[in-house]
């Protein structure tokens, strides 16, 4: 299993706008292309020092190759919108992890 992690650090002048479109039509727009098992929205709660506001999606593929699909595909029409209404005031950066193993406590 591979995560696409995006981790993006917003201006405080458009985190409410930012939140509300990533939770409304962005996360649902990416996981339309069918590329993509689930996603997850995660606050970080570390402050970075240059401030704002951090948050990290994770969307979970089965493989690289999907993935590089989705890249090929989908991914420069999908980040247009964000980059047009948010412009410089937000700065994301992209990881791809490989899930090796999954633990859990056992109660």
């Amino acid at each position: 299993m591979i995560i696409y992690n995006v981790t993006l650090n917003l201006d405080e002048t458009i985190h409410e706008q930012w939140l509300r479109w990533m939770q409304e039509k962005h996360i649902t727009e990416v996981l339309a292309t069918g590329k993509f098992t689930s996603a997850r929205l995660i606050r970080v709660l570390v402050e970075e020092e240059m401030g704002g506001v951090t948050y990290a999606i994770q969307y979970t593929t089965d493989c690289r190759e999907t993935l590089q699909r989705y890249y090929d595909e989908d991914a420069p029409r999908l980040r247009e919108e964000g980059q047009r209404l948010f412009g410089d005031k937000m700065i994301a950066f992209r990881t791809e992890l490989e899930v090796m193993s999954d633990h859990y406590s056992v109660e």
